[in-house]
């Protein structure tokens, strides 16, 4: 969630509810603090989600594929791994006896949250049957298998990616036709069930179990809803929305007297920028707007630190001469380009978009002809220079935006791994110095407190909370 992704997700807002949509304010702009990140891999110019994720929740920079690992681990060579491990913020606030969770519109074994409670040298290694035998054999384990085990006592897991977590002999709980893909003959489902008591853990896999769930009633959560990633805002059925997700993960967290932690990623912005797919891009900004709107209502600036920010950018661009109001996902309105053809407000560097006439048999040629073609739909490829099966990431430095105690250290132009750091610091986790002197004044006992901390990788949010308010 670049910058240019902010900005045109402010205007498609503001025009969906009937503005120019220029003058929109989105939730995060609102916040006290802002600052920018530098997003590259110890490795790569631009980054991908491992490393960077890695950086932003372990305090570390790493290579490219890297999950929760320093930069002494090389993608794909297990040895390497064996003495690189670091861990999250998140497993630090669960070893303060903080509740944790995390909600993501992907694979819940993706890039993204991996690097929340696993090790891996390859952020592909999400099911056994990733991993090649002479890696496996010298002790990796895959993804799946370590968020029910490193990761057994996150209290709220809810995206998609059954199918890295059943059997390629079983069927998946939503379609027959499809078997999940571990070969070691596993179900993580049930393993998480069985080492959880079945009165307070549920596991859902569609909107009206989710809706069942009571968070006053509920210590764990398990919700997997898709096979792999679950679908865009603008195509979603039978599944909650990622505000819905963040607002029940936050009432069954929220009851940890200490405190909380929680992530909540809009994976699939990323992916509809992959695919060059604005719209959907747009929608689903919109749709993690409110996630972070509802994450504001629910808690209190006082004691809760929030950060919204992303693990890298884009190469969407917003450009020409519009006039203020024209459609976001329109034609440009003023004229045409110098070969007499219509062209998007939005087009991207490269990506999908860069075929001439959507046709992979033809790269070269002229521009496809917009005329008449609705540019406005969710699936529509905005054009591209460069003809790519899929958008890449872009290099450019992302905003941070925070609010809260201690937002004010995010200020100027920092490392992505500077996140991690300030998170530690405001919650009072890890070396915690700096808090023996704090005396909490609701009863009287030293030491430090907790917060909470909002990310936006493609989006997220991570949530901490302090209870420095007596109740």
């Amino acid at each position: 969630m670049g910058v240019a992704t902010v900005t045109g997700a402010r205007i498609f807002k503001g025009q969906q509810a009937g503005m120019t949509g220029e003058e929109t304010v989105l939730a995060w702009e609102k916040f006290s603090s802002i600052a920018l990140s530098k997003t590259y891999n110890t490795n790569r110019q631009v980054p991908d989600s491992a490393g960077t994720a890695t950086a932003y929740f372990c305090g570390v920079k790493a290579k490219e594929a890297i999950i929760g690992l320093d930069d002494a681990a090389v993608a794909g060579d297990c040895q390497s791994s064996l003495n690189a491990a670091v861990d999250s913020v998140m497993i630090d606030a669960e070893r303060e006896g903080k509740a944790t969770g995390f909600v993501t519109t992907a694979r819940v074994t993706h890039a993204t949250p991996a690097c929340l409670y696993a090790h891996s040298p390859d952020r592909n290694w999400e099911n056994n049957a990733d991993i090649p035998e002479k890696e496996a054999a010298l002790g990796c384990t895959d993804i799946a298998h370590q968020l029910v085990t490193l990761g057994k006592n996150t209290k709220v897991i809810m995206g998609g990616g059954r199918q890295e977590m059943i059997p390629n002999n079983s069927s998946d709980y939503e379609y027959p036709l499809l078997n999940g893909q571990r070969t070691d003959g596993r179900n993580l489902i049930d393993e998480w069930l069985a080492d959880k008591d079945a009165q307070t853990s549920h596991f859902v896999w569609n909107l009206e179990q989710f809706n069942n769930v009571d968070p006053e009633s509920t210590e764990f959560l398990l919700g997997l809803f898709e096979t792999s990633h679950m679908q865009y805002e603008a195509e979603r059925t039978d599944e909650p929305s990622i505000a819905e997700m963040t607002e029940k993960a936050i009432r069954i967290l929220q009851k940890d007297k200490d405190g909380f932690f929680l992530m909540v990623e809009a994976g699939r912005i990323d992916h509809a920028h992959h695919g060059g797919f604005a719209g959907n891009a747009f929608n689903d900004t919109v749709a993690f707007e409110a996630a972070v709107a509802k994450a504001m209502e629910m808690t209190n600036e006082e004691d809760t630190l929030v950060i919204v920010t992303a693990d890298h950018s884009h190469v969407m661009t917003i450009s020409g001469y519009p006039n203020r109001g024209n459609p976001i996902l329109g034609l440009y309105d003023l004229g045409v380009g110098d070969d007499d053809l219509p062209f998007t407000t939005i087009g991207y560097s490269n990506g999908p978009g860069g075929i001439a006439e959507q046709n992979s048999y033809n790269l070269s040629g002229a521009r496809r002809n917009l005329t008449g073609v609705d540019t406005e739909t969710p699936r529509f490829n905005q054009p591209a220079i460069v003809p790519l099966g899929s958008e890449t990431h872009g290099g450019e430095d992302v905003a941070i935006y925070a609010n809260g105690p201690m937002s004010h250290l995010f200020h100027g132009v920092h490392e992505q791994n500077y996140m991690a750091h300030v998170v530690r610091y405001a919650a009072c986790l890890g070396d915690k110095k700096h808090c023996e002197d704090y005396v909490n004044p609701c009863n009287g006992v030293k030491g430090g407190a907790t917060s909470i901390f909002i990310t936006v990788a493609t989006i997220f949010l991570n949530i901490w909370t302090t209870h420095i308010l007596c109740e």
